[in-house]
């Protein structure tokens, strides 16, 4: 099984480098100067789960008319449009395309673009991050990854695709649930995001302030009520566990967003608030706090981005 990683930043990088560690068929499509970086340094991986360096690393800077079974595609929302069309002289017959986007927003766009039968809904679970050297760091002791078909069914392809993934020391699973799994995960990155940017802190700094659990609780219960008026209702043990993670007054979890915010980069406000509150009022939720920190984002924008 040939795969296609679209870059080969945080999310793709250490993805892509564990299924390289396992001996996986596997390609990076990146940019010049990443190539050149992989090339003197190779792909480098730190994380208490264990460290890698892999050299060398296999990269392309455009189709050579290779084909790929798979292609990983974990860009940043804001990236989706270029992306796609990066991957789409990659995507033939037999190819089929697994996104790790945040939201649902991506799931539209890349359907109409390349085919219902091309994409499988997928998410990961993971903090990390890429440095100025260009080493990939794990920031938790998460690396889960889990696609499916958006239908539901149990297809022979995400059993064979399971079955390689499986050979890396990531926690993979398909899940014949995949679009709410992932409407899951949405809940719990907006109420992580929203309130790590509107509050500026970690969990454990926003709990150990007056007000920090109660409007926690409150984030979460809005976009729950969203979720749910939408069709997929947060089931009992991932509700606990998010509820456990959430209001841990010792963590130090913050959601890529705020750290993006702090660096000065753009953030994905409009994919994973935007679109959340524009189903919400679809429904008529009431959703101040998600307004507020979406508010709060796009003033951030406003200011940093306005010339570009």
């Amino acid at each position: 099984m040939r795969i296609l990683i679209l870059g080969a930043g945080a999310t793709g990088g250490y993805f892509g480098g564990r299924l390289l560690e396992a001996g996986c068929d596997v390609t990076f499509l990146v940019r010049p100067r990443r190539a050149e970086q992989l090339a003197s340094r190779g792909l480098e991986i730190r994380s208490e789960l264990g460290d890698a360096n892999i050299k060398p690393v296999p990269t392309t800077l455009e189709s050579d008319g290779s084909e790929f079974d798979v292609i990983l595609l974990s860009c940043k929302a804001f990236d989706l449009h270029s992306g796609i069309s990066a991957i789409q002289p990659f995507v033939t017959k037999q190819t089929v395309v697994i996104p790790l986007l945040n939201g649902m927003l991506h799931i539209n766009s890349l359907t109409e673009r390349l085919g219902e039968d091309k994409v499988l809904g997928g998410f990961c679970a993971i903090a990390v991050t890429l440095d100025e050297q260009g080493v990939v760091r794990h920031l938790n002791n998460n690396h889960i990854l889990r696609f499916g078909e958006i239908n539901g069914q149990f297809s022979t392809r995400v059993t064979e695709i399971e079955k390689v993934f499986q050979r890396a020391s990531i926690e993979v699973r398909a899940s014949k649930s995949i679009v709410h799994d992932m409407w899951e995960k949405w809940i719990m990155l907006a109420t992580l995001a929203g309130v790590n940017c509107l509050l500026r802190g970690n969990v454990g700094d926003v709990l150990n302030c007056p007000y920090g659990e109660a409007l926690t609780l409150r984030m979460l219960d809005e976009c729950c009520k969203i979720s749910d008026r939408n069709g997929f209702t947060a089931r009992s043990a991932f509700f606990d566990r998010t509820l456990k993670m959430l209001t841990d007054t010792n963590s130090d979890l913050t959601a890529s967003m705020l750290r993006d915010l702090q660096n000065g980069n753009r953030t994905e406000a409009d994919h994973v608030l935007g679109d959340l509150i524009f189903r919400g009022k679809e429904h008529a939720v009431d959703m101040p706090l998600l307004q507020a920190a979406y508010c709060n984002l796009k003033v951030y924008e406003l200011h940093r981005f306005s010339r570009d």
